[in-house]
């Protein structure tokens, strides 16, 4: 069957039911999942902590956007289209699901960012100065670490299936999930239809991102992302 794709930001994103299983080539069956961060945005331009801050694409993020959509429309073919209904992530979405000629293009509220709590809104060297125990937090490989400024409430809601968190979730011998994820990059996961195991196939894949020339520079090479 053909895979679904989920587009958001790196730190935000909830896991969908898989639709049915499909053989795949090592004789399993498996449902695949494609995950596309959101193209670039002011705030990351400027290092901003966006949170939930309902910023738009620029321009770059705009290209970056139909660059992948391109070339979902040739690899994935995805069945499905779901996504935060914050504005960068919606139009990256709209934009691949116009490209793949997909009609079930969800947007849903549950699908935001992580909020960030206090760290919302600044920018990065200024967090990690002014609100060293909520980055300590953030920035820690103690999943259960809750953020100051975001009450447990939100942290059970909000936090349980980002882009990290899946690569966390997935068998996968890399700690991928502490590397940088880019604006646009993909990462495709694939889900045992036999036990429900997630195995991490691909991990910030931007190969499309160099066709033409593009230069792609989401947060100046630095390794954080939010």
């Amino acid at each position: 069957m053909p895979p679904t794709t989920l587009s958001d930001r790196a730190t935000h994103m909830n896991m969908i039911p898989p639709p049915a299983s499909s053989p795949s080539s090592h004789g399993k069956d498996f449902v695949e999942v494609v995950v596309v961060r959101h193209g670039e945005t002011s705030a990351n331009t400027l290092r901003i902590i966006q949170g939930q801050m309902d910023v738009e694409l620029n321009e770059t993020g705009r290209q970056q956007a139909v660059m992948v959509a391109r070339r979902l429309s040739r690899e994935a073919k995805p069945s499905a289209v779901y996504s935060s209904d914050l504005k960068r992530a919606a139009e990256t979405a709209q934009t691949i699901a116009t490209a793949c000629n997909v009609s079930n293009l969800v947007l849903n509220p549950a699908l935001r960012e992580r909020h960030m709590g206090d760290l919302h809104g600044l920018k990065f060297d200024d967090a990690i100065r002014s609100k060293p125990d909520a980055w300590k937090a953030f920035s820690s490989d103690d999943r259960s670490q809750e953020i100051p400024g975001v009450g447990r409430a939100l942290i059970n809601c909000l936090s349980a299936a980002s882009i990290e968190e899946l690569c966390w979730h997935a068998d996968h011998p890399t700690n991928s999930a502490r590397r940088r994820i880019p604006n646009t990059s993909i990462c495709i996961f694939h889900i045992s239809a036999t036990n429900g195991h997630w195995t991490l196939e691909r991990f910030g894949d931007i190969a499309h991102l160099n066709e033409d020339g593009f230069l792609q520079h989401a947060f100046g090479g630095d390794g954080a992302s939010a």
